[in-house]
């Protein structure tokens, strides 16, 4: 078995001081969010960078869960 597949692929629940980490990780993701919403105009390069930055958020996350 390859322990870094089962770590990747298995349920982590939060462990003390996680949650609040996720939370300041949105939180500064989602002022970027706004700034981006704001200042870029409408079109396919907006819609990347948000799933960009949603995307950045999910991994910064899974990287304090998994680690």
């Amino acid at each position: 078995m390859n322990p870094q597949i089962e770590n990747n692929f298995m349920y982590h629940a939060p462990k003390e001081g996680q949650p609040e980490k996720y939370e300041a990780i949105r939180e500064k993701a989602k002022e970027l969010a706004h700034m981006i919403d704001e200042l870029c105009p409408n079109s396919r390069e907006k819609s990347v960078a948000m799933t960009n930055l949603e995307t950045a958020v999910m991994w910064a996350n899974a990287s304090i869960a998994r680690n």
